[in-house]
């Protein structure tokens, strides 16, 4: 192959420049408000969208122009989301020929006019205009004046304007190119949505105002005390009245201080005052150091119970504002997550004071991707180009200049999968000497050249218990591997939360747990990208890539949170609440693991008041914190009856320490039935972020079984024998019976279809797996041998004294494997009892999806109530959330609207389940042993045939699943499978369900 014919120089567009732009003002600290005037320039302003960068003048920039007949749009916002074009999604392909930096002459360009007038009392002199964030480059005029252009779409530009106002009708005019050079460093895994999306705002600067300020605030664990530092251009003083402290700048001071924590996020109220004006400070006093082969904040190991947070909402892409930062945060806090990773560029800087203030961990990132090269080897990649340093230069800047003063950043990021280079090793030594005082992070680069921390993406269980050994595949060079090595370790993306899941967080954070090198992770990632669509009809659902023409997108792998796109919680992150807990409360000498089913407790068969006490054991698993600010509690419940329940004294515990508590004797009541202990720890009183009362964390202890037999006395039952009915029927007690096929058809006058056997479920998102993962993929399996298109056949109905037996083949069609299934049905009074018995036959090359019967059930049943795990869903490994009570709900408010509809709504552990119509009439079943239940208006086969929420209609049936087993979840989407011991392997089985009409 040739090599490649050098291009010969020529001069490029502005927006084609690999320069980080012109004109701007250096970077500087942000802070939310002072005494300076400060203007919004936020509201309508004139649109015109053109289809290319090319050939455009500039005549639109006169104050004069007529623009009568543009459109109008909201600022803040992205004009794609506003009926000018359409948006598109890539993951890591770029959506334009790769041909740094150069774009194609389809390049869509806004041209934006505001005009605005200056409010009365506005002082001249020098001011700035300040854009937030524009995507992906901007070309700039005041009052026909050119100010300058920029790229770096998620970070702050400044232009000095004092000298151009006026106080009447000012002109802001604004070209944004949807492509720009800068595009090619934020190939970022998210919609490409062009515009003006950030605060637009106007900044007095009277004399003597604060050009930069850098406050430094650590904190030594050894003495308690803390050193203030407050650097500022020009000089003034800075003052903190509960400290007692005023300082001029540049003047250093250590008093004893209350630190800040994630856990405890202390903030001093503080003040800076120069010549010209007064800046409000919050001052949080921390220290951050690698040292030991570990990341540590204040002294101490520090463990990240984390998410990655990309800004979205379902109707303003990235414009967000206050409300929905704080909505984020509060959820985050109240599901126990307490670090965020910014991917992939810096916030809003509104949403790191909140940062601050609630209480979270941050590591930063740049606005800098380049994911698409990696497709052609990095060939071309610019972080390797010194012709690109400049701009990955003033990226960092950008960003570390603007929030170097925030206690809640403990780490910056260079940046996301953009290979290795000479680029970043600039950013990292820019970095390291602007502000030593933060560890860096990046994770492309093996050999953690730039990086104090070794990070990994989607590292199976497996390699992390290696890591956490510091047993990892050796690098080449011993030098570097023996530092990495020495290195803490954090996996900055792990359990990707796409559709139902993840799977196997319980099992990664036992890892965090029992390796004191392994420091968390962030799940991948905060929110489904969904963007709020209506149909023709009104019916609202969400859209991903391709739903809006794109000819290249990657579909629904932006819908991949622990919220749905309205901010609802998902049941991942209801799973991640309880697998993250601070607080862990099990039983005497158990396991780690909490949830349905697990603790030891009393005796068996103790109960009614008369065992021995149990003991519960409560672990501290917080950082810093003790347990003062919670209260606990327990309760007794029998078959989800609260027979008691009270206040439980916990001693003060320090971090890490643990403790055995006494439960009060068991109370009378239970009367044979199944009880259990419930311990929850509550929120003492309100904070920021809850208020009193919020459940912290819970964990569930086995007081007594069910007693064996009926709980209440029955009259004496007598065994049916089946019999002829009228027709082709046989009837067996409240059942009958096709004679001919041996499915029943009517319990107690009641039609239903089936029960038979059932082993497909509508394929997961993990199920699915992601393109590069290694096949075969569990979906891709069972499509292959015909799991979606299973065949049944009657081999024999035969009539026994007591029982009817159908013997049966149920086996895909096209291939020769096979499932023999025999039914054994039997009758004890108004109880239908089924046992079914499945051996497989052929050599099976994968699990199965599920194994269990499937029965269509009248349509009027609008009622479910069941004893056993709950509220939400369940799999065999997402079930920590699981609580065994007893539980009602609607039919229909048992799905999970996964954005890409896909098998959902299962709960575990059921012993028993009632579907109910309205007056109370309806279907038990009960499992031996207890099973997973689902029930839906629609069959699996038509939810896997769903591309949205608004494809799917519901029946004049509720088809109802009592499953044996499930194959568990994982989170191939993008990471690591189902672990072992939660694959349904297929071997004989034998379960029983019994069926009975409510009256």
């Amino acid at each position: 192959m040739s090599p490649p014919v050098p291009r010969p120089p020529q001069h490029l567009p502005y927006y084609e420049d690999v320069s980080p732009g012109r004109g701007c003002r250096p970077p500087r600290a942000w802070y939310a408000r002072s005494d300076a005037r400060r203007m919004s320039l936020h509201g309508t302003w004139r649109f015109r969208l053109s289809p290319t960068a090319r050939g455009a003048d500039t005549a639109f920039a006169r104050p004069d122009f007529d623009d009568a007949d543009w459109a109008g749009l909201r600022v803040p916002g992205h004009w794609v989301l506003m009926g000018h074009g359409a948006p598109a999604y890539t993951n890591t392909r770029y959506p334009f020929p790769v041909d740094p930096p150069r774009l194609p002459d389809e390049n869509p360009t806004g041209d934006h006019r505001h005009t605005f007038d200056l409010p009365s009392d506005w002082e001249p002199g020098p001011a700035l205009l300040r854009f937030e964030g524009v995507e992906s480059c901007a070309r700039v005029w005041l009052n026909g004046r050119e100010l300058g252009h920029f790229k770096g779409s998620r970070l702050p530009h400044e232009f000095e304007v004092g000298h151009l106002l006026r106080a009447r009708r000012n002109v802001l005019a604004v070209r944004v190119h949807q492509w720009s050079a800068g595009s090619y460093l934020e190939d970022q895994d998210q919609w490409w949505l062009p515009g003006v999306f950030r605060d637009v705002t106007l900044h007095h600067r009277p004399p003597g105002a604060v050009l930069d300020h850098f406050v430094h605030a650590s904190y030594d664990h050894r003495t308690g005390l803390g050193t203030l530092r407050v650097d500022c251009a020009p000089a003034g003083r800075v003052s903190v009245p509960a400290l007692g402290l005023d300082l001029a700048t540049g003047e250093s001071a250590t008093v004893p201080v209350t630190p800040w924590t994630a856990e405890t996020p202390h903030l001093y109220d503080a003040e800076l005052r120069t010549p010209g004006e007064r800046v409000p400070l919050r001052v949080g006093f921390r220290t951050v150091r690698v040292e030991d082969g570990l990341l540590k904040v204040n002294g101490r190991r520090v463990l990240f119970r984390g998410v990655n947070r990309h800004e979205f909402d379902p109707r303003y892409g990235r414009s967000l504002g206050p409300e929905a930062m704080r909505r984020d945060l509060l959820l985050m806090k109240r599901h126990n997550v307490n670090a965020v990773r910014t991917s992939h560029y810096p916030p809003h800087p509104a949403f790191l004071g909140l940062c601050d203030e609630l209480g979270l961990w941050v590591v930063e990132e740049c606005d800098l991707e380049t994911h698409g090269f990696g497709q052609q080897g990095w060939r071309d990649n610019p972080v390797d180009d010194a012709a690109w340093t400049p701009a990955l230069l003033d990226r960092v800047r950008r960003m570390v200049e603007r929030d170097k003063n925030h206690p809640s950043v403990i780490m910056w990021s260079l940046g996301n999968e953009c290979g290795t280079g000479r680029g970043l090793s600039a950013m990292a030594a820019w970095t390291r000497d602007r502000d030593p005082s933060r560890p860096l992070h990046y994770e492309g680069d093996p050999a953690c050249a730039d990086t104090d921390v070794y990070s990994r993406m989607y590292a199976d269980h497996a390699e992390v218990a290696r890591i956490g050994r510091r047993e990892e595949e050796p690098l080449a060079d011993p030098v570097a591997d023996a530092r990495r090595r020495a290195l803490p370790f954090l996996l900055c993306e792990y359990a990707h939360a796409m559709g139902n899941g993840p799977g196997g967080l319980s099992e990664y954070q036992r890892l965090f747990e029992t390796y004191e090198r392994c420091q968390g992770g962030f799940v991948w990632e905060w929110i489904d990208h969904g963007l709020r669509q209506h149909t023709a009809y009104g019916e609202v659902f969400h859209a991903y890539g391709g739903d809006f023409g794109e000819e290249l997108h990657d579909g629904n792998f932006v819908c991949d949170g622990l919220v749905f796109p309205d901010r609802t919680p998902s049941p991942g992150l209801t799973e991640l609440k309880k697998v993250v807990e601070p607080v862990r409360i099990g039983g005497t000498g158990t396991g780690t693991r909490t949830g349905t089913g697990t603790g030891t407790g009393t005796k068996p068969g103790a109960g009614d008041g008369h065992a021995a006490p149990a003991t519960v054991r409560i672990t501290n698993l917080h950082d810093f914190a003790g347990l003062t600010h919670l209260a606990f509690r327990w309760s007794y419940e029998a078959e989800g009856e609260v027979l008691a329940e009270g206040p439980l004294d916990v001693p003060p515990l320090a971090p890490g320490a643990h403790t055995e508590v006494a439960l009060p004797p068991e109370p009378a009541g239970r009367r044979g039935r199944e009880a259990l202990w419930t311990v929850r720890a509550l929120l003492a009183g309100d904070t920021a972020w809850a208020e009193a009362g919020h459940e912290v964390a819970w964990g569930q202890l086995p007081a007594a079984p069910a007693a064996p037999g009926p709980a209440v006395p029955r009259p004496p039952s007598v065994r049916a024998a089946p019999r002829r009915g009228e027709g082709n029927l046989v009837l067996l007690g409240p059942g009958a019976f096709d004679a001919t096929t041996g499915v029943l058809r009517y319990l107690d006058g009641v039609q239903l279809t089936g029960p038979r056997l059932d082993v497909w479920r509508a394929p997961t998102d993990n199920d699915e797996g992601a393109p590069w993962q290694p096949g075969p993929r569990p979906a891709e399996q069972w499509r292959r041998i015909g799991l979606h298109r299973m065949r049944h056949r009657v081999a024999s109905v035969e009539h026994g004294r007591d029982a009817l037996v159908v013997r049966t083949r149920v086996a895909p069609a096209g291939s020769g494997l096979a499932l023999d299934t025999d039914y054994r049905w039997s009758a004890d009074g108004g109880r239908l009892r089924l046992e079914v018995s499945v051996r497989p036959y052929g050599e099976w090359p994968c699990p199965l999806p599920r194994l269990g019967v499937r029965m269509g059930l009248c349509g009027s049943l609008m009622t479910a109530r069941w004893y056993g795990g709950g509220p939400g869903e369940a799999y065999p490994d997402t079930r920590a959330a699981a609580r065994t009570g007893l539980w009602r709900m609607p039919v229909d408010a048992l799905q999970t609207p996964y954005v890409r509809p896909q098998e959902n709504g299962a709960r575990a552990g059921v012993r028993w389940v009632e579907l109910a119509r309205s007056d109370g009439s309806g279907v038990r079943a009960e499992g031996e042993p207890a099973f997973w239940f689902t029930a839906r208006r629609w069959t699996s086969e038509q939810l896997d045939a769903a591309r949205h929420t608004t494809d799917l209609t519901p029946g004049d049936r509720v088809w109802l699943h009592l499953d044996h087993a499930q194959h568990g979840i994982g989170s191939r989407s993008c990471g690591p499978g189902v672990l072992p011991p939660y694959e349904l392997t297929v071997a004989p089985a034998r379960f029983a369900v019994i069926l009975h009409s409510l009256r």
